[in-house]
């Protein structure tokens, strides 16, 4: 044991072994899924690989670049020989999705500290945003232009769909200025809850959203005259998105105005006198994790081609939710894993092992009650989650890291500039 820990450790250590050992990992991940094009565990294996790389000790700028190869050459590449990769790759868009989402409300529950129960009410705006002008639906009431829209427009509108909901997140922020904790839970919970009334009730006097039957029939995206319709074409537009929501998020998370959030979450008095603008920071807060909500809204709408008011619950929202809890509340990374596992769990494991379990069921005639199907149980194993994580693991599963300060060159700097400042006055 001792030899081994020995030989782990010199491993480790050594940044040459751990590229050999990350590149043969990525390999046999991807030869078993040629040799298992079927096998979810081979897929996820592969996906993994994203995982280890973050652990890893490369160059940020490699990491960026290895993962980027990964997730837009290896993965689609290789999950292309198996019968699934239309399936593996609407996972994929999935997590992409709700990766974007989780970080949009990371940003307002994990950065200002501004729990947020009815978020997924922006996901609906941007989605009904597009769905009601690339359908035939905006003909019924409006009375100039002609409808549906070219798919060519839906590159227009996940930047109107940012717009729209980053202004009703400003219509949200307004008025919970004054609250704060269980109250402002409570608002937000019920802002989601009258959306989605809105949106299933708003086909009279004026049809706007055809209420309860949805909007079907959504013009798909094209792309220089290229239609766009596959899970895997999705798959792409997703993860571009996803990646300028990364560096968005990154850059605002050590921005003056990031500093500003968590000073909020932190104190809101203590922030108030410093002279940070708590009206304009939170309302900043809430428009932009919004936006991001509503961009990844339109792609929804896009790729499903049919929207209606049930896909926007109370549920939803509480999904994403446990998304960031369950990665770690401020954490980047860990939010993107919290999301990926969610929907991982959600789209692939669950469904899975229920598949599982009837197919025992039927060869060995071992009766297994359909209400006890894991795919059915999705909230009471998402609640137990959230419990062991509450109790055992308070930070989520990759903890924020408050940003280094380099101390050192900090008093060099000021040594200089005390320098300076001394030669100017003794030359004056």
């Amino acid at each position: 044991m001792t030899s081994l820990g020995a030989l782990f450790n010199k491993i480790a250590e050594s940044k040459r072994n751990q590229i050999i050992l990350f590149i043969a990992y990525v390999l046999v991940t991807g030869l078993g899924l040629i040799l298992l094009p079927d096998s979810t565990v081979a897929f996820l294996l592969l996906l993994f690989s994203i995982l280890i790389l973050y652990y890893i000790d490369f160059n940020l700028k490699a990491k960026w670049i290895t993962g980027l190869v990964i997730l837009a050459v290896i993965v689609p590449f290789i999950s292309s020989f198996s019968g699934s990769y239309q399936t593996y790759m609407e996972v994929g868009t999935l997590v992409g999705i709700y990766c974007a989402m989780a970080l949009g409300l990371n940003i307002v529950v994990g950065f200002a500290g501004l729990l947020d129960l009815g978020f997924i009410a922006f996901f609906a705006v941007g989605a009904y945003s597009y769905a009601i002008f690339a359908s035939g639906q905006a003909a019924k009431f409006m009375p100039f232009g002609h409808y549906p829209l070219p798919g060519g427009t839906f590159w227009i509108f996940i930047l109107i769909g940012a717009f729209v909901a980053a202004l009703f997140g400003i219509i949200l922020g307004v008025p919970v200025l004054r609250v704060r904790g269980d109250y402002l839970a409570i608002v937000t919970l019920g802002f989601g809850e009258i959306i989605r009334i809105l949106l299933n009730n708003m086909d009279h006097p004026i049809n706007i959203t055809n209420g309860s039957m949805g909007i079907a029939s959504i013009t798909p995206p094209n792309f220089f005259g290229i239609s766009i319709g596959s899970s895997s074409q999705f798959y792409y537009i997703a993860l571009c998105i996803f990646l300028v929501v990364i560096y968005i998020v990154r850059k605002l998370e050590n921005s003056k105005l990031g500093r500003a959030w968590k000073a909020v979450r932190d104190n809101e008095i203590a922030a108030q006198a410093m002279g940070i603008p708590l009206v304009k920071t939170k309302l900043a807060a809430f428009a932009i994790g919004a936006s991001f909500s509503g961009m990844m809204g339109v792609v929804f709408a896009a790729k499903q081609m049919f929207v209606d008011a049930t896909s926007f619950t109370y549920l939803e929202s509480t999904i994403v939710l446990v998304m960031v809890i369950l990665g770690g509340m401020g954490s980047v990374p860990g939010v993107i894993l919290g999301a990926a596992v969610v929907i991982i769990l959600r789209t692939q494991v669950l469904t899975n092992i229920s598949n599982w379990l009837s197919s025992l069921s039927a060869t060995y005639g071992i009766p297994i009650p359909p209400a006890l199907s894991p795919e059915k149980m999705q909230l009471l194993i998402f609640g137990l989650l959230l419990i062991i994580f509450a109790l055992y693991r308070t930070q989520g599963l990759i903890p924020h890291k408050n940003r280094k300060v380099d101390v050192a060159r900090l008093e060099r700097e000021s040594a200089e500039l005390a320098h300076k400042a001394s030669s100017g006055g003794a030359d004056s």
